[in-house]
C-alpha cells in the first residue's frame, strides 16, 4: 500500500518547477504552461502501462473537452529510458503518434520531477491551478478500476478548481500501477 499523503509535494503546495523536452522537439516550462492555462493536469504515464493504455481514450476525450476552458493535460514520462525498457525518448514519440495524442508528452529526463511530486507508479494525475499550487492528486486503486471514475473524479477536480474552490473529491490512499523505473 502507498499512502499518498505522506509523501511528496502536500496539496496547497506550489508544484516543482519543470524545463523538460516534449516528444514535439520542444522544451516544455511550467511557467509558460500556468501563464496560459487555469488549469495544467500533469499525468505521469509510461509507455509499457496497461493502465495507461486502458486511460488513453479517455484522456484524449478529456482533453478535448476541457481545452476551450483554460486547461491542459500534459503527459509526462519519467521512465528510465533506455531502448530495452520500451520508455526511450524515440519509443516516446512512436507512442505519441501511435496514439495521436492531443496533449503534450515530455520527458523527465533527470526523473526530478516524479521526485518532488512523489510519484511511485503511473497512471498519476496532479492538478495544479494556475498559480502553480498543487490542488489534487489522483492515482488509480485496486477498488475501482475502472476507467470511469478515474476520469470523472478528474473532470469533477477541473471544475472545482475552475470555479476557485477547493477540491472534495477524495484523494486515494492505495494505488495500483506499474512502478516507475528508477535509473540505477
Amino acid at each position: 500500500m502507498v499512502v499518498m499523503e505522506g509523501m511528496g509535494t502536500p496539496i496547497g503546495s506550489y508544484a516543482p518547477d519543470f524545463e523538460v523536452p516534449g516528444v514535439d522537439d520542444r522544451v516544455h516550462h511550467l511557467a509558460r504552461y500556468m501563464e496560459q492555462h487555469q488549469v495544467i493536469g500533469v499525468v505521469f504515464m509510461g509507455n509499457q502501462c496497461p493502465y495507461v493504455a486502458e486511460l488513453l481514450e479517455a484522456l484524449k476525450q478529456l482533453q478535448q473537452e476541457v481545452e476551450t476552458q483554460g486547461v491542459t493535460l500534459v503527459g509526462m514520462n519519467a521512465n528510465q529510458g533506455s531502448e530495452n525498457s520500451g520508455e526511450s525518448f524515440e519509443q516516446m514519440k512512436e507512442f505519441a503518434q501511435e496514439h495521436q495524442l492531443n496533449f503534450p508528452y515530455v520527458r523527465d529526463v533527470t526523473q526530478d520531477v516524479a521526485q518532488c511530486f512523489g510519484v511511485t507508479q503511473t497512471p498519476e494525475a496532479f492538478l495544479l491551478n494556475h498559480e502553480g499550487k498543487l490542488c489534487y492528486r489522483r492515482g488509480m486503486t485496486e477498488q475501482e478500476r475502472a476507467v470511469e471514475q478515474w476520469i470523472e473524479d478528474i473532470r469533477g477536480a477541473i471544475a472545482q478548481i475552475l470555479q476557485g474552490e477547493e477540491v472534495t473529491y477524495p484523494i486515494p490512499e492505495s494505488l495500483v500501477g506499474t512502478p516507475i523505473q528508477w535509473r540505477s
